[in-house]
């Protein structure tokens, strides 16, 4: 009988979107970490944001900021040249809700307490939308300290890079209420190598610079207001490689000559316009002493390191938000994956790493509100190289979780897959991350005493975590060159460790301990030792939708 024969377009056993939610509200440690540093007077703000980043509609910006990509337009219709990339409504909608929500750099002109915590936490949340089109808005928070090198031009650029006020019109900055910054240094002789920069800088003849050369990579080109390196020939003021300011459009209106010669096309991070520029005589004004330009950029280069850092956290959270989610709803073999304990032991390694990761950064930005300058130089550069390379993997095994579907574009997973290795490139690949630990052990090594006393503050809470510590002071006289990627690791986990015995939940304190300083773990997620309290820690880290 033809009603006998099943309905096979009936949709069963699929997982409802994980939309509709607020992701900052859903994040259990990212909330507490806002509460322990000084930022729960933010709570609001940051729930109506996370509000806006589960929602369908912000989502939906996300994916068609990605799928719909920016095109560069060199002339305009006379032959005039322009230089100028064009995006969608979607992505000006995500750029206009992060300056809106301050994430561009408005912690700098607040003096309250915790306002570097509240910026890193909207920063998490709203990344899970789309990690592309922060790069600008990271660009233009770590421009605004490295600017204050020369009092005039932080006058000028500081106040429109700290407002939030989006306005993505091309025209001089005295004109327009909010700015974004970009940065240029990288050039394709060189990479991270900038002292082979070849670039140079002229003087015009008026106080001011002109600058000729090419920049392999120029995020965001069509920022208002970019940092540059240039090699500036000696004189009686010295010279060699220089920082520079170069605005898009000059005071009269005109464009500067900063030529776009085309987009990269790149593994992701596809919404973010990456490009190369060439400069053609660009009008320009030094920023610090001529030849001091490295010194002074690392403001900013500790600032973006900051937000890679930020940017992996929120990849990782994102990642095991969708995996729980999946599991708690998908049935297998008769019960929901959630219920397997292979599954529980799978998502909750995961979990682990991404709370410890959260953590991390949100520790990070606290010392950014305290001026602790000195643990900033050692624990970002130790930071960005673990947490960084760490999200990949956290990203592969959450996909596994969805199977198939996992794969499948419109999951959205995919695209967090290839934005995942991005974060452990920009600013520093993991070598030139680990030498600089090494650097900075040695030359200053007060930041590895500051560092060492919040490695401490935890000693005596956890047996695995004082013996993972005498391990590493052991270490630390020989560590070199050949070794040092062992030991950004090491002070990275120590760090995670010691804040998790601290001020972490004690079901995933103990994994850790157990599994990352201990060593009673496998070579891939899913391998945490028996006794690991996995229906806790999986049950906090599974955002509950309503």
């Amino acid at each position: 009988m033809l009603e006998d024969v099943p309905d096979t377009h009936a949709v069963t056993n699929q997982v409802p979107p994980l939309e509709g939610y607020d992701v900052f509200l859903a994040d259990e440690p990212l909330t507490e970490a806002v509460s322990r540093f000084a930022a729960d007077w933010a709570v609001d703000e940051l729930s109506r944001l996370g509000t806006l980043a589960g929602s369908a509609e912000a989502i939906g910006w996300g994916v068609d900021a990605n799928r719909y990509l920016p095109e560069l337009r060199t002339h305009d219709r006379y032959g005039h040249r322009i230089d100028e990339v064009r995006y969608i409504p979607a992505y000006h909608e995500l750029m206009r809700t992060a300056v809106e929500a301050g994430l561009q750099g408005a912690p700098w002109q607040d003096e309250r307490p915790g306002a570097h915590v509240r910026r890193a936490a909207g920063l998490i949340v709203w990344s899970q939308v789309d990690g592309g089109h922060t790069c600008p808005i990271s660009m233009t928070y770590a421009a605004i300290p490295a600017l204050r090198a020369d009092e005039e031009i932080a006058a000028e650029w500081a106040p429109p890079l700290a407002a939030r006020a989006y306005d993505p019109v091309l025209r001089p900055v005295a004109d327009k209420p909010g700015a974004i910054a970009g940065m240029a240094m990288t050039e394709k002789q060189g990479g991270s190598d900038v002292r082979a920069n070849t670039t140079v800088a002229v003087p015009d003849g008026a106080g001011g610079w002109l600058l000729t050369g090419h920049k392999w990579f120029c995020s965001a080109p069509m920022s208002d207001v970019f940092l540059m390196l240039a090699q500036v020939a000696g004189g009686s003021d010295g010279g060699g490689l220089t920082c520079f300011v170069v605005p898009k459009v000059l005071p009269d209106g005109t464009r500067n000559r900063i030529r776009i010669q085309r987009l990269k096309d790149k593994l992701g991070n596809r919404s973010n316009a990456s490009s190369e520029i060439e400069l053609d005589g660009a009008a320009a004004r030094a920023l610090g002493p001529l030849g001091r330009g490295v010194a002074t950029i690392v403001e900013m280069v500790m600032a973006t390191r900051l937000d890679c850092i930020l940017g992996s956290a929120a990849m990782m959270r994102a990642a095991v938000a969708q995996a729980s989610h999946h599991a708690a709803y998908r049935r297998t073999f008769g019960r929901e994956l959630i219920d397997w304990p292979l599954m529980r032991n799978v998502l909750a390694d995961l979990a682990v790493e991404s709370e410890a990761a959260t953590l991390l950064g949100i520790r990070l930005a606290a010392a950014v509100d305290a001026g602790e300058d000195d643990f900033r130089r050692l624990a970002t550069a130790v930071s960005k190289y673990h947490v960084c390379k760490t999200a990949p993997p956290v990203v592969v095994e959450a996909l596994e979780c969805l199977g198939g579907n996992g794969y499948a574009e419109d999951s959205g997973m995919p695209r967090i897959y290839r934005e995942a290795p991005l974060n452990s490139i920009w600013e520093g690949s993991g070598n030139v991350n680990s030498l600089d630990v090494l650097r900075a052990i040695v030359r200053a090594p007060q930041s590895l005493e500051a560092v060492a006393a919040e490695i401490d503050a935890a000693a005596g809470a956890d047996s695995r975590l004082d013996a993972a510590i005498t391990r590493w002071r052991s270490g630390l006289g020989s560590a070199d060159e050949y070794s040092s990627r062992r030991l950004a690791e090491s002070t990275a986990m120590l760090l995670q460790g010691a804040l998790l015995v601290r001020y972490g939940h004690p079901a995933v304190a103990d994994a850790f301990c157990a599994s990352r300083l201990a060593g009673d773990w496998g070579v891939s997620f899913g391998t945490l030792p028996a006794g690991a309290d996995v229906a806790a820690i999986v049950e906090r880290a599974r955002p509950k939708l309503g």
